[in-house]
């Protein structure tokens, strides 16, 4: 039996024993794994293989090096089955390790150390069938590579499967809170419109009446003064009293005011209402266009405290059979997100914050609404994920990752329509959204 050199034992291990008990997370790396580090010159005979493996019953392969430099790598079951074939042991044993490597032509998959464990286990997956349970190579530097087995790796990344699925339950259970929470304001929101429209109702009908009887008593008190021949001074001292003439030009201003805000009282309560319609059970024809100022209205300190102007492009569009509280909700949810855009830009001389809202008919009956802002714009590496549940590029606590999730999910499934944008850094994004005319299927 052959004897192992003083270079050829020469052998490091770099294993961390974590008995199954690894603290992993979503975006952990190959290099937190347990890695074994057993190289063996390319130029040994086989026969140092045989012992190492013979003394190390869980090592799952060595690494080759020649000359110093990576030369591949050649797994315990690989090395196995050739020595078990017809004169393997008298072919491999004794020459060089490099010879079987050749003739065995395995191909090794090796990953940088900074690759998360699900991304190196879905490739080790997608392997052919005879290359599955061979360990993978990470490439710790352009010098230093370590072997990962395959069973620690598809254990790791079992583990943060779990991990995730326990994090999007609850999440998932945050925001089932959140919509049941949302659902019960909604009720609320549309209990308390119902009852502030009787008295704003009440308020706007009054005050027609009130500026009729206005006039009807200028009329009789000029009939009064046409008919008396002599100035009473009694009534002269109570009309510089109570400023007549001032009085007679601010009262039918006054009560104008008092209609004005009632009104506007009126579609604030109106729209709210059409929001809170978040259970409808069939959809109905609603007016796109008001359910966008509907939005507006209820935006609209938001919108003049970040100083955004509004620019309406609006086209001559038919109404659109929907769930108009739904939509009034992406509606939200878009205009939201461009104001929260708007929000970020620093203060620059010149820099008008808008956003232009369009809408048009398009061919083969769609409505096309478009939203746009000269905000920042969205990143490149988060525009792929924007519609995915619970992504945000938001600050903690700003944003829950899901208004352009559930959006996408409304207009896709719901409205059988699209929606689509386009952004660009530096100079701003849009959103489009098209509705079926005819959407007697919903």
């Amino acid at each position: 039996m052959l004897k192992l050199s003083e270079k050829e034992t020469k052998l490091t291990t770099d294993m961390t024993a974590h008995d199954g008990r690894e603290n992993y997370d979503l975006e952990s790396t190959v290099q937190e794994l347990s890695l074994y580090d057993f190289q063996v010159d390319a130029l040994a005979p086989g026969i140092v293989i045989s012992q190492l493996f013979e003394t190390n019953r869980l090592l799952p392969g060595v690494i080759l090096s020649e000359n110093g430099e990576f030369g591949g790598m050649i797994s315990r079951r690989r090395f196995l089955e050739y020595i078990s074939r017809p004169f393997g042991r008298e072919l491999f044993l004794r020459r060089s390790i490099k010879s079987m490597y050749r003739f065995a032509q395995t191909e090794v998959l090796v990953v940088s150390k900074d690759t998360l464990i699900v991304d190196a286990a879905r490739m080790s997956l997608e392997r052919s069938p005879e290359l599955l349970y061979e360990p993978i190579v990470v490439k710790i530097s352009s010098e230093i590579y370590r072997l990962a087995d395959i069973h620690h790796l598809l254990v790791a990344q079992s583990h943060i499967h779990q991990l995730a699925t326990k994090l999007i339950r609850q999440q998932t259970q945050s925001h089932l809170i959140q919509t049941e929470k949302l659902a019960s304001l909604g009720q609320m929101v549309a209990g308390v419109a119902h009852e502030i429209r009787n008295p704003v109702g009440c308020i706007l009908g009054n005050t027609e009446f009130v500026s009729n009887y206005y006039r009807d008593i200028i009329k009789i008190l000029s009939a009064y003064e046409a008919e008396k021949s002599e100035n009473s001074s009694t009534i002269e001292e109570v009309k510089s009293s109570i400023d007549w003439d001032f009085l007679q030009e601010d009262l039918p201003e006054v009560i104008q005011g008092i209609k004005v805000s009632a009104e506007r009282l009126n579609h604030l309560v109106s729209s709210l209402r059409n929001f809170s319609h978040m259970d409808e059970t069939k959809p109905q024809e609603a007016d796109i266009h008001e359910c966008i100022n509907g939005t507006l209205l209820i935006l609209k300190s938001r919108l003049k405290q970040v100083g955004v102007e509004v620019i309406k492009n609006y086209g001559e569009i038919p109404p659109v059979c929907c769930y108009s509280g739904q939509l009034s909700q992406v509606f939200m949810n878009l205009l939201g997100n461009a104001i929260d855009a708007l929000e970020e830009i620093p203060a620059v001389e010149n820099h008008a914050s808008t956003i232009c809202i369009t809408t048009e008919v398009r061919p083969k009956e769609h409505i096309a609404i478009r939203i746009a802002d000269n905000g920042a714009g969205i990143p490149p590496e988060a525009q792929a994920k924007i519609f995915d549940n619970f992504f945000t590029t938001k600050p903690v606590g700003k944003g829950t990752g899901m208004g352009l999730a559930i959006s996408y999910q409304i207009i896709t499934e719901k409205h059988q329509g699209q929606l689509k944008f386009h952004s660009t850094r530096g100079i701003g994004t849009e959103f489009e959204i098209l509705l079926p005319v005819g959407t007697n299927s919903l």
